[in-house]
């Protein structure tokens, strides 16, 4: 899957939505027509690979700063002393950085859309936590484990399963913990 060309990606609905609403942007700038913008997004809705997708945006010039999907752009969680979670329904990102002080921080997989065959995470704590809950057949691999008086322990380490994402995490601890678990009990 590495050699996959991007434009041969799969697309969201969230995707074809960022796409209609720029192609919505372009109507009120006077770029296209309100007979191009229909037809462009009869065409945007019904994308199913990303150069299909990106195909009605090409000749828009201020698109090209804004196309990145939002599963594209990397996810920054950042706490001083307080709590941050990320959980629920979300598209997961290739890239997220995760930094806290004395607070927490929660990155929970379980309920998420990840179109991307691996993912990285950097996770820094000073005094506080991060539990990243990944769901079962994902795969993950301590990339680096740094501790100072704390700990960095993956304890999700069931083989990953065929077409599932891996998680390749960069952990950090001074005094505080990262944590890596599959999810508790039934949800």
């Amino acid at each position: 899957m590495d050699n996959v060309d991007p434009r041969q990606l799969r697309v969201s609905n969230a995707e074809r939505e960022h796409v209609a609403g720029l192609l919505q942007k372009a109507v009120g700038l006077g770029l296209i027509t309100l007979d191009e913008f229909t037809e462009r997004t009869d065409k945007a809705l019904v994308a199913q690979t990303r150069g299909e997708l990106n195909g009605v945006l090409t000749d828009l010039p201020f698109v090209h700063q804004a196309t990145r999907p939002p599963s594209e752009q990397p996810l920054s969680l950042h706490t001083g002393s307080g709590n941050v979670a990320q959980r629920g329904h979300w598209e997961v990102p290739a890239e997220i950085t995760a930094e806290c002080g004395t607070g927490n921080i929660t990155i929970d997989f379980t309920e998420a859309t990840c179109r991307h065959p691996e993912v990285t995470l950097r996770a820094t704590c000073g005094m506080g936590n991060i539990v990243v809950i990944v769901p079962r057949g994902w795969g993950v691999v301590l990339a680096e484990a740094t501790s100072g008086m704390g700990s960095v322990t993956n304890k999700a380490r069931d083989p990953r399963a065929a077409g599932q994402p891996l998680l390749r995490v960069y952990g950090r601890a001074k005094m505080g913990n990262v944590k890596i678990r599959y999810p508790r009990g039934r949800r």
